[in-house]
């Protein structure tokens, strides 16, 4: 029997007291002197199938933040690229603005 992720766990596997807690009191001595692990088994293949999802949506979720991180850290190249190329076109602007200034001051 295998247990798909997206079910829930039934009662019964959840713990042996809890099985235990189910069952009528000359029913839980009986299993308590029978018990098989079986059923702590399956409570522990259960519990490492959701931490496996719970790490794959981890991975997931941190590989969408690091794709957005990157997209942010290419528009900010971008950005202080073309701030670059303003400041250069400024500063080229500045210099024929002074040498205008310092000719007609002639």
């Amino acid at each position: 029997m295998s247990l798909s992720p997206d079910s829930p766990l039934p009662s019964h596997y959840r713990s042996k007291q809890e099985f235990l807690a189910s069952l009528s009191p000359w029913r839980r001595q009986l299993a308590n002197l029978n018990w098989h692990p079986t059923v702590d088994m399956k409570v522990q293949s259960y519990a490492l199938e959701q931490q496996a999802i719970e790490r794959e949506q981890r991975i997931k979720q941190l590989k969408n933040e690091t794709d957005q991180l990157r997209k942010e850290n290419e528009q900010i190249m971008n950005e202080t690229e073309q701030l670059k190329k303003e400041n250069a076109r400024l500063s080229e602007l500045d210099a024929k603005l002074n040498a205008i200034l310092s000719n007609s001051k002639m």
